[in-house]
């Protein structure tokens, strides 16, 4: 019997409960995917406390990302078949689809044939991470080679992903963590340099960094005040770009008070996934990146079953994993047991960082 996760109200993961449904069958231009994997966000823990930019609808589903096996197609979809191996992007409304399931809907223009050589469980813990990266630093060329870009919590899926893809635009990553343990982790995931707030100074060591340039880019999840401080950290003609409200105290517009010559914006990967042609360069530039080896799905911990989403939510809120949260639905992920940690690989080879993204 098919099976989804839902809530009823909104809160914290306890509101979550996995329920049997009947088996969804595609509209029009829509596929049905039987599900292997499902990769966590922290979008997905805003909706279902309802601080996100959207309000649920309840009662709700839950889920921006899966891997799993066409089962059928709605009418007019085109370049998929039945038997097909593939992975959802976040390409849709959380009240219209949600992919935390056995059997799920999506739209087929939000599903990719899985990258060649990605398990389920890597196929889980790709697109989010790698396609909100991309639209910040790479879409609009602002960005260049030798640049340098502060990352601030880089130890999440996008911190680890916009390592890499600052690494493969050429430019220079300075990552930021509160924890002094994801240093290591960090560091082989590509930054150039580690700095732990909280025990150092932020400017001083942006300073030494970059010669007392500054950085081009910030990259930032919290927002509230702390962006201040995070724009003295710009160079002339830099730019804060803000994708994430983990502080939820109103976020001053930097600059304001001195005219300093730097600009600010908030970012929602939305602005890539929504739009036809930035989805279609952006699936280019992930792919490119896995193929060669730049870019590897980092997972940090697997839960096994969807009875476990109270669980992994939990984990998730705790913000103590470097990298993606993945749980298995069915039983072809067997890649790793509940509630463990996952030494994910891609293309026969060590997933770069070596935690996780």
């Amino acid at each position: 019997m098919p099976r989804t996760v839902v809530f009823e109200t909104t809160g914290g993961p306890e509101v979550l409960s996995v329920r049997e449904c009947p088996l969804p069958e595609p509209g029009p231009g829509e596929l049905r995917l039987r599900v292997a994997a499902i990769g966590l966000n922290r979008a997905e823990a805003l909706f279902r406390a309802g601080t996100y930019l959207e309000h649920p609808a309840l009662p709700a589903t839950l889920g921006y990302e899966a891997s799993g096996t066409v089962e059928a197609l709605g009418d007019g979809v085109t370049g998929f078949a039945v038997g097909d191996q593939v992975d959802t992007v976040p390409a849709f409304d959380l009240n219209d689809y949600g992919v935390h399931g056995t059997h799920v809907l999506v739209p087929a223009r939000a599903a990719v044939h899985r990258p060649r050589g990605l398990t389920p469980l890597q196929g889980a813990a790709v697109w989010m991470s790698y396609l909100t990266a991309y639209g910040a630093l790479a879409e609009d060329g602002h960005l260049r080679p030798g640049d340098h870009v502060l990352l601030t919590a880089a130890a999440s899926g996008v911190g680890l992903a916009a390592i890499r893809t600052a690494r493969r635009l050429g430019a220079i990553p300075i990552a930021t963590t509160r924890t002094r343990a994801k240093v290591p982790r960090l560091l082989q995931a590509g930054a150039a340099d580690v700095v732990v707030t909280g025990e150092q100074d932020l400017l001083a060591r942006v300073g030494a960094a970059t010669g007392g340039h500054g950085v081009r880019t910030v990259f930032d999840p919290v927002a509230g005040p702390g962006v201040l401080t995070l724009a003295r950290t710009l160079a002339p003609g830099g730019r804060l770009i803000v994708y994430g409200r983990l502080d939820p105290r109103d976020t001053p517009l930097p600059g304001q008070d001195t005219f300093a010559p730097v600009t600010s914006r908030f970012y929602s990967m939305h602005e890539v996934t929504r739009d036809d042609e930035r989805l279609r360069r952006a699936r280019a530039f992930v792919t490119a990146g896995l193929a060669d080896g730049t870019f590897t799905p980092a997972v940090d911990r697997v839960f096994e079953g969807l009875d476990t989403i109270a669980e992994a939510h939990r984990y998730l809120e705790a913000g103590t994993q470097t990298g993606k949260i993945v749980i298995t639905v069915d039983d072809s992920t067997d890649d790793t047991a509940h509630g463990t940690p996952a030494d994910d690989t891609a293309h026969g080879t060590p997933a770069g960082g070596g935690a996780a993204g």
